[in-house]
């Protein structure tokens, strides 16, 4: 199921990209941001997605409904939003250098094994 899950995110990411690709507002901006996330992926620069949805599919319960992938200044960040049981949303953000959580936002916040 988390593979289920983990592919209709992937797949979805991959969809929007395409359709901001070939989408009239499409511009040269764009294209560079996903080569730059796409190259420091492969420079070691970030984590890849799947290994950063295992960290918060391991301490946060709920779906991730959804991923960007921040650039600034050489730091990378992915910030993940994530329903939970009762409708709260997490927006959560994740160094995507080493998966360390950078910050959490919303309401009655739940942890996986914490009350």
């Amino acid at each position: 199921m988390i593979w289920r899950r983990r592919g209709g995110i992937l797949l979805s990411a991959c969809a929007l990209a395409l359709a901001l690709a070939a989408g009239p507002g499409a511009g040269l901006a764009d294209e560079s941001d996903h080569e730059r996330a796409r190259q420091a992926l492969q420079a070691g620069k970030v984590l890849p997605l799947g290994a950063v949805l295992d960290i918060v599919e391991r301490d946060f319960p709920g779906q991730v409904v959804k991923v960007e992938f921040e650039e600034d200044d050489d730091e990378f960040i992915y910030e993940i939003r994530v329903l939970q049981a009762g409708g709260g949303i997490l927006k959560l953000k994740i160094d995507a250098r080493d998966g360390a959580l950078l910050g959490v936002k919303g309401r009655d916040i739940k942890f996986k094994d914490r009350p």
